[in-house]
């Protein structure tokens, strides 16, 4: 556990950079660098140890001694990081305010000295692990394994296969869904293979035992196995063979003097002629799942397998999976209810608000239902315990055994990820309950904390948390929110219950301090060193904040007036987006915190000016400024030049000096006012994002044609660019021109230009997967070769202006847009006939306009509408356009009715919505 909330394990690389060249470090130093260096990295492989090891599992010996050194490798990284920033000549000396964090450096005024100073920082980091050492009996800890369970101890999840069928409440749709999946089997009689997903406490387990007691009546042979997270696959398997054969896997063969290979070949054989149903519960790998299965001989006989599992790539392997949902707010409560009270007509009034509370905090998590309702049962003779229990969801607080035995089998998952998912995931107690978490923000922050190593092949620090973002939700830790077009998800949700879990391990291990509410209930148990604060519905506590590294401050925070900030010098995050800053005129404070990586003030309503002393923070990253009345950056700011991430607002213009954050990779919502500025940005050769509305009209003074030459010219020369969004706030823009190096290229929106840039073409647009475009004027050649787009998956085309253009029929050939998934025409006359059968395979989502006047009779008839060629199609939207003429009613009333009709012979039956304009 500690080792992957305190800072050990990036020590040993920030000790390597002291050995490098431009710090001149003298001999001696330099080796008592590099041996300080192997020491920390052994110090680093004893405490994986230890964090393999389940917390309330360790010896009380190793958890103070991890501490311990979790607590000092904090210390050795804030002295590393003052030294490094003040050598590179990026922090005045102040030593009056920088008080312990800078004891074991003095008075630092020049180089030199800081060169001095460092070696006798190593000296008292050297004593300091020594004396941690010493206590700790040198790091006794190599025969640590996990200690067993006691005897008494009962895994809570197996209660699940002894459920009564009677017992078990909104089991049966989901029953009767895998039951059809199941049972739709194909004419060979191929073994069927359905997954069941989703996180712990989702009923997986108890589902899929419903499931086989529905199923496996009339199947002789059959089997539910356990696997687990750390599966012995030797003892899976002789599981399996003993449920299938019980009689002849017991007395008449012994199963244990065969190795893992025999046993594959054993239980292939056993299945080779025979019909079988098979659930193997709890799969954590595909590995582990991909010998089970190649066990499981597929004799095409109709045979059915089921398996559980967290983790949505093995749910892939296997293929045909079904995501377990939460129980709907009904089922919930008749299960809340029914185990306290018997029904929910017998809930006495005054327990009806409270529990409808809590009921929702359970958010429909069976398990999670079943605990909180055992507890409280036996609390009626007071509500104010109820009212105490419900405070404490999804704060970490909640000390009652029902509640760790919920915290036991979600933690499962929690020990199942590397180390670097443990932090990440743990970081996710600075955030609300119910809170939607944007994953740029989140990224952005865990890059922010250093929680994001450097990656490999070209990858950049965002694409590589992006990853981390992915995986967590890969594993049903968190919840996905908030999709793109695409699918995507653009933030995430984290259950309550999850919530509650991250916050107790959390608390337990001083990473971060979450108060909310009560500020002296919230800080009374808490111990040592605040590194990490976030502050909710609250006011300013009172802790030892010496050692402040992130500090969070939620909308509803009661900060008035705001602390003195500048004397947290060790500062990396400062997140106070969505807080009211509008009485708040001043940041200059910031031109102090030397150390600040994250700075937020998105959606304050801040109103003054960005001091120029911002442009002291030379190991800023991000900066978010969007949703507040900025209107200019200050000229400091072309100093930044570790900035990553610029997040603007559509009433903030680009500086000048725009050419020396060379490490920019993303600009959001930015002004462009001048060609000059646009020639600027062909410097940013790193930026992968770019969003900007150029000032183009005769009112602006501005040069329309230069500015947007300017644009193309520039863009040539950005060839990590992967998303890029560029619209006009006055004036049609003109981007044509030669653009060669947009390979990379995924997302594009323009906005207001004349026609169809000739750059967009298949041979230069490999990856391009989105395209939103607005254009004066669309042609029949322009949907042709949008159509030639090997990778567009979204697109959307709109024509400005009030002339509503007919193109006819089959503008495109039978090969045309091969991975299409959505497609939204509007402002010309759209109909399904402009693709003629085999175009637009995967077309699922359609949206098109139609001009009535055009069909009975005209250019069009009923039968442009026949919608049998789109074999994937799910929605359809129509836009009807009724013009100034008179529709007779009873034509339009055909034309609706055909579709209709169309949408009724479709195979997946899509929905069609209507929407009348003109």
């Amino acid at each position: 556990m500690d080792l992957v909330t305190g800072a050990l394990s990036l020590l040993p690389s920030k000790l390597l950079e002291l050995l490098k060249d431009e710090y001149k470090l003298q001999k001696g130093v330099r080796e008592q660098v590099q041996s300080l260096s192997w020491e920390l990295e052994s110090m680093h492989a004893a405490l994986r140890k230890v964090a393999a090891v389940p917390w309330d599992q360790l010896d009380e010996q190793d958890k103070v001694w991890a501490r311990e050194v979790r607590e000092a490798s904090y210390d050795m990284e804030d002295i590393l990081d003052t030294f490094l920033v003040r050598v590179d000549g990026q922090e005045q000396a102040d030593p009056s305010k920088f008080k312990h964090a800078m004891k074991y450096m003095g008075d630092l005024f020049s180089k030199g000295k800081a060169r001095h100073e460092i070696s006798c920082a190593i000296e008292d980091i050297k004593k300091q692990l020594e004396d941690i050492t010493e206590r700790r009996k040198r790091y006794r800890i190599d025969d640590l394994v996990a200690k067993p369970a006691a005897t008494t101890s009962i895994d809570p999840r197996i209660s699940a296969l002894y459920t009564k069928v009677s017992q078990l409440v909104g089991i049966g749709k989901p029953r009767d869904k895998v039951t059809k999946l199941l049972t739709s089997i194909a004419e060979d009689m191929e073994t069927k293979i359905v997954s069941i997903v989703g996180f712990g406490g989702l009923g997986k387990t108890t589902l899929a035992k419903a499931v086989y007691e529905n199923l496996s009546q009339d199947v002789r042979f059959k089997a539910f196995v356990p696997v687990g997270r750390n599966p012995d696959l030797k003892t899976v398997l002789k599981d399996i063979l003993i449920d299938l054969d019980k009689q002849r896997y017991t007395t008449e063969l012994n199963l244990t003097i065969l190795n893992e290979r025999q046993l594959i070949d054993e239980l292939r054989e056993f299945l080779k002629d025979k019909r079988y149903f098979i659930v193997i519960d709890d799969i954590w790998d595909v590995p582990s799942w991909n010998i089970i299965r190649y066990a499981l001989y597929d004799n095409s006989l109709g045979s059915k397998i089921v398996i559980t599992t967290r983790k949505h790539d093995v749910a892939m392997k296997v293929g045909c999976s079904y995501n377990m949902e939460p129980l709907p707010y009904e089922s919930s409560k008749e299960l809340f209810y029914g185990r306290i009270f018997g029904s929910e007509q017998k809930c006495p009034k005054k327990f009806v608000e409270i529990s409808e509370g809590i009921i929702k905090k359970c958010g429909g998590v069976p398990l999670a239902i079943i605990t909180t309702s055992s507890f409280l049962a036996n609390k009626l003779g007071n509500i104010k315990e109820w009212y105490e229990f419900c405070e404490s969801i999804g704060s970490g607080l909640g000390g009652n055994s029902d509640m760790e035995n919920m915290r036991k089998i979600l933690s499962l998952s929690y020990y199942d990820l590397p180390d670097h998912l443990k932090t990440c995931l743990l970081y996710l107690s600075v955030f609300p309950e119910d809170y939607e978490i944007n994953s740029g923000r989140l990224i952005w922050r865990w890059i922010a904390e250093d929680f994001v190593p450097p990656g490999e092949g070209g990858q950049s620090l965002f694409e590589l948390g992006q990853s981390y973002f992915y995986k967590l939700i890969n594993r049903s830790l968190i919840q996905p929110a908030q999709m793109d077009m695409d699918g995507m998800p653009l933030a995430c949700h984290v259950h309550d219950m999850v919530l509650d879990l991250i916050c107790s391990l959390s608390r337990e291990e001083n990473f971060v301090a979450t108060i909310l509410g009560d500020t002296k209930q919230n800080t009374s148990s808490w111990g040592g060193k605040v590194h990490r604060l976030s502050l909710h519905n609250t006011t300013w506590p009172t802790l030892d904040m010496s050692k402040l590294r992130s500090l969070t401050i939620f909308n509803g925070a009661i900060i008035n007036p705001v602390p003195s900030l500048s004397c947290h010098r060790l500062l990396r995050v400062l997140d106070l987006n969505g807080c009211n800053l509008g009485d708040h005129q001043n940041l200059s404070f910031v031109g102090s915190l030397f150390h600040l990586r994250y700075l937020g003030i998105r959606g304050t309503g801040y109103d003054g000016e960005l001091p120029l002393e911002i442009g002291k923070l030379q190991v800023l990253q991000t900066l978010s400024l969007s949703g507040t009345n900025c209107i200019e950056l200050p000229s400091s700011i072309a100093g930044l030049k570790r900035l990553m991430c610029l997040d603007l607002d559509w009433n903030i213009c680009l500086p000048d000096g725009l050419r020396n954050l060379t490490s920019l990779e993303v600009i959001w919502c930015a002004i462009v006012d001048s060609a000059h500025i646009v020639e600027e940005l062909g410097h940013l050769t790193q930026l992968r994002i770019l969003t900007v509305q150029l000032k183009l009209g005769k009112e602006t003074g501005c040069d329309d044609e230069g500015i947007c030459k300017a644009l193309v010219e520039s863009l040539g020369k950005l060839q990590n660019i992967q998303h890029l969004a560029i619209s006009s706030d006055g004036g049609v823009m003109n981007l044509e021109g030669s653009l060669e190096s947009l390979g990379n290229l995924s997302y594009l929106r323009i906005e207001q230009t004349s026609l169809l840039p000739t750059w967009i073409y298949p041979g230069s647009l490999l990856l391009l997967s989105s395209l939103d475009i607005m254009v004066a004027q669309v042609r029949r050649e322009d949907i042709h070769v949008l159509g030639m787009l090997q990778a567009l998956r979204i697109l959307v085309v709109r024509v400005s202006g009030n002339n509503i253009q007919v193109l006819g029929r089959f503008v495109v050939g039978p090969d045309a847009f091969p991975c299409a998934r959505v497609c939204r025409f509007y402002g010309f006359q759209t109909v399904p006939s402009m693709f003629p059968r085999g175009a637009m395979p995967r077309l699922e989502d359609f949206e098109f306009w139609i001009r009535l006047q055009d069909f009975f009779p005209g250019e069009f008839t009923t039968d442009d509408l026949s919608l049998d060629h789109l074999p994937y199609l799910r929605r359809v939207s129509v836009y009807l356009h009724r013009g100034k003429e008179k529709i007779d009613e009873e034509m339009e009333m055909k034309l609706k009715e055909k579709l209709r009709q169309e949408a009724d012979d479709h195979p997946n039956h899509p929905s069609v919505n209507y929407i009348f304009f003109g």
